[in-house]
């Protein structure tokens, strides 16, 4: 069996094969959007491997099955073979249903409910705000593992490691300084999210 020289193709051609039972204007849209996300990552990462791209967006079968389940479908097992073939139930595929922004505001604005609240009930909804926001971004269907892994570290446990570790260093620190640090932080927050939102998959 002969392989394409070009692999961007191979993969592009996989996921308009395996979503064959797609409206053909929703399976040309998914291939378009994935070549544009192609040709971009591999504009904004000149050198790595395009192997490694392609990894990153998941197998074929997966991002087809998770388009038919958005148009209402779900994926089954053919008969007699590993072929998966398609149908409609009647309930909904499960699939993540939280608005890619959602996680982000959480994560984003779990730091301005501690200052704008300083009491302890207002600092335990912020800490819920955190990870609560971690753990929908961990459950999305929007980002890589890489993704998430790296959003979770920078806007929930770096955050928190520093407040918690000052909080028990118990260093005096002025009002000036407090305002700059919890902006260092904001930005920080604001700018992952900005990022994820940037990389999240359509």
């Amino acid at each position: 069996m002969k392989t394409s020289a070009d692999p961007v193709h191979d993969y592009l051609a996989a996921v308009e094969r395996e979503g064959s039972a797609l409206p053909a204007d929703r399976r040309q849209e998914l291939v378009a959007d994935l070549a544009e996300h192609i040709e971009i990552t591999r504009a904004e990462r000149p050198g790595t491997p395009v192997g490694e791209i392609l990894a990153e967006l998941g197998d074929p079968r997966t991002i087809a099955a998770t388009a038919l389940a958005e148009a209402g479908g779900t994926a089954t097992a053919g008969p007699g073979s590993g072929t998966p073939s398609w149908s409609t139930p009647e309930t909904p595929a499960r699939r993540g249903k939280v608005h890619p922004l959602v996680p982000l505001i959480m994560l984003t604005f779990s730091l301005p409910f501690i200052m704008i609240f300083p009491d302890p009930a207002g600092s335990l909804f912020g800490v819920l705000f955190r990870v609560l926001g971690a753990v929908l971004l961990c459950t999305s269907v929007h980002w890589t593992a890489v993704q998430k892994t790296s959003g979770v570290l920078l806007a929930a446990v770096l955050p928190t490691a520093v407040i918690t570790s000052w909080n028990l260093a118990d260093v005096p620190m002025s009002d000036a300084a407090a305002i700059i640090a919890n902006l260092v932080t904001f930005a920080l927050l604001a700018g992952v999210a900005t990022w994820l939102w940037r990389v999240r998959r359509a």
